[in-house]
Order: structure tokens, then sequence, then C-alpha cells
């Protein structure tokens, strides 16, 4: 699907690794390249014509972003760096001034650690705690489990839409509904879940959201961040400077403007503003429901074709989403990376910033295939070859 878009799939590469990044259509450096050639300025800077086709092109992907997941307003959607620095903006720029000595936070032991480390760094400076929502025996949330983890003290659930190594997707509108029966938040980290399934933020009633642009076929280095406009209106900028103030003076007055713009300080990534803009409507071009639908397709058929090899573990079999965690049984999981880069197969092999899932597997360390629309059933067909003739793996690698 698409494939002529991506000039790189013409170098004989099979890429098996979109949950770590994706590749890029020619329409997303097309739009980079038109931003750098022809109206190269600053946003919400110049009094001059180029800058003012930056500033429209600059809001008009805001609003963009907006119909793309469904939110209420344009304000409500932040620019962030990708959804590390969303969901640090999250918990350091709200809940740290929201949640006191003894509140709670929910979690998984699936998460990826930016949904985890920033909760831990608060552990220790507000004294919250961080607890644990158990996984079923597919290492899946159900709203039961859920359900149970609740406790008087839980003020935030946060987790991902779709885990980056199991693959599940979580129920999160039903997770909402309970959460906010109980005066909990819901945050919900959707960088691999935006482009690969239809996102309402408004139908699933979240309160927080973060998302990367690399991961959905935009650049590196741009990330969105949604948040109710009046709790969003709550959070503190994590840093101040340029175009977030509306006044200073010497005495140490500071006036800061309005959200988004306030949360938003110094030049924003501009090219990456761009990109995602044209990958946006790339994605809505295609249609995101055609996407999720052909990506369960090939997923189906290669844990059809893994489940035939006897000497393979397959991690998350019954998952229903673009990702499959498996090992060779007896080979270290970078080992069977570098053999399958021989033939120009791209996997992601280790821990993939889940290391306390290690606890739920058991091992620390696997392969990752993370399928994308522009991934084919003949590349699934080259990938089991090559796996049938894994026992040369050693004489290869050394």
């Amino acid at each position: 699907m698409n494939r002529d878009d991506f000039p790189i799939l013409k170098n004989n590469l099979v890429y098996f690794d979109n949950g770590a990044t994706t590749l890029k259509p020619v329409q997303v450096k097309n739009a980079i390249c038109e931003y750098y050639d022809k109206y190269c300025a600053n946003a919400h800077r110049g009094d001059y014509k180029i800058s003012a086709i930056v500033d429209k092109l600059y809001e008009e992907t805001r609003e963009d972003v907006k119909n793309f997941i469904n939110a209420k307003e344009a304000s409500e959607i932040v620019f962030t760096s990708g959804t590390t620095n969303g969901m640090n903006m999250i918990v350091f720029g709200f809940f740290k001034n929201y949640l006191k000595e003894g509140d709670e936070v929910l979690i998984t032991l699936s998460e990826h650690a930016s949904n985890i480390i920033p909760w831990f760094m608060l552990q220790k400076e507000n004294k919250i705690k961080v607890n644990y929502i158990d996984l079923d025996e597919d290492h899946e949330v159900t709203l039961d489990n859920v359900k149970k983890a609740i406790t008087s003290k839980t003020k935030v659930i946060s987790l991902a839409l779709i885990t980056n190594v199991i693959g599940d997707e979580r129920p999160i509108k039903d997770i909402a509904k309970l959460a906010h029966e109980n005066n909990i938040l819901m945050v919900v980290d959707a960088a691999q879940g935006a482009p690969h399934v239809k996102i309402d933020v408004q139908d699933m009633d979240i309160d927080f959201m973060a998302f990367s642009g690399h991961k959905m076929y935009g650049p590196t280095g741009i990330g969105l961040l949604y948040g109710k406009f009046d709790l969003l209106d709550k959070m503190t900028p994590l840093n101040y400077g340029g175009g977030m103030n509306a006044v200073f003076v010497k005495d140490g007055y500071v006036e800061l403007r309005e959200i988004p713009t306030r949360l938003e300080g110094g030049t924003p990534n501009i090219e990456g503003v761009m990109g995602i803009k044209a990958a946006i409507k790339y994605i809505n071009d295609i249609d995101i429901e055609n996407i999720n639908k052909y990506e369960k397709d090939l997923r189906r058929y290669l844990i059809t074709e893994l489940a035939k090899l006897d000497f393979v573990d397959i991690y998350n079999k019954n998952t229903d989403s673009n990702i499959v965690a498996f090992n060779i049984k007896g080979v270290f999981a970078q080992d069977t990376a570098i053999y399958l880069d021989k033939y120009n197969i791209c996997v992601r092999a280790g821990n993939h910033c889940a290391k306390i899932l290690d606890n739920v597997f058991n091992v620390s360390n696997t392969v990752r295939i993370s399928l994308s629309f522009y991934n084919t059933k003949e590349e699934i067909d080259l990938l089991i070859n090559v796996l049938k003739n894994s026992e040369n793996i050693w004489k290869e690698i050394i």
C-alpha cells in the first residue's frame, strides 16, 4: 500500500521497526523542503509576508491535530519535541502541583519508560505512590483488573493506548469512564496508537494525551500534547523565555500568554510542524481505518507463519495490533537482529524501553517486529525463509 511514496523501500529494504520510527513519505519531505525553500521564517515573530505564511501554516497545523484526534478546541493542542517531552510536561507541569503526599498513580509493568520514569521521579519528590494494574494471562489490561487496583487514594491512571512490546490495545474509553466515576484523571501515552487506530479524545474522555510525529510518518523532534482546556490551563510551563510571555519588566514582574502559547517557550520546531501537517494529511488521505484493517490482516499472516516454526517463541500471539515480540530459542535477541540485517531485514532487539516488563515475560530481551501499511506479505515470506535457515546464524554474524 502506497509503497512508491517511500523511496528508501526501492533499496530492497525490509523495514519492520515502525514502532521505533516510521519511514517518511515524499509528501512529508516535500513539505519540509518547501518551508526552507520558500518561506523560511520564524513563527509569530515577524511583520513581513513570509513570516505571515509560517504563522498561518503553524496554527493551521494545530487545527489539523485537533481534528485528527477530535479535540474540542485547537487551544488544547501543544507542540512538543515528542511523547517523552509531552509526558514530562504532564507529570511535572500539572501533576507535580496536583498530587499530594500519599496520592496514588496506577500504571502497568508493560508501559514505556516515558510513562514510568517521570512518575518514579515524582514519587521521590512528592512522596506519592506508584502502583500497578495486574495484567491478565495474555499480558493485557482488563477493566476488571483496573477496578481491583483502584483505591481511595488513586488520583491518576496513566496507560499507553497500545503498548510498544506486547502491542495490546487498551479499552481506554471504558477505563476513563471508570476513572471519572471515581474522581480519577486519565492520562494516555498514544505514541504507538496514533499512527494505527482512530483516536477520539472527546468520546474516550481522555484528560491528557501525548504522542510523537516520527512514529506517524512525520519528522523526528516534533510531538503533540493534548489536554482538556480547564486542566491544560492549570499547567505550569517547563520552559520560560521568548514567545510564551506577554510582559516582563525589570522589577521581576512576568505575565504569561494564554495556552497553548505559554507552554511553547522558545523558537518552535517549525520544520517539524510543517512535516506533521503533511503527515496528518497523508494519513487522512489513506484513511486510518484502512491502515488499521490492513495492518491487522498482515499481523495475523505473520503470526500464522511464525507459529509454524517450532524453534520460535512468540510472546504476544493473541494481541491484535501491529506488534509481534518473539525470540529464536537459545539465541540472544540482538544476535537475531544482526543475522536478519544481513538480509536487509530491520527489526528491533532489546528491552524496548520497557525494562520492568521482564517481570512479566521472564526474559529481558526480545525481537520486535512492528508493522506498517507499506509492509507486505512478500516481506513476511522473506523473513520466514531467512528464519528457517537460522541454524547458520553463528557463522553469519561472527
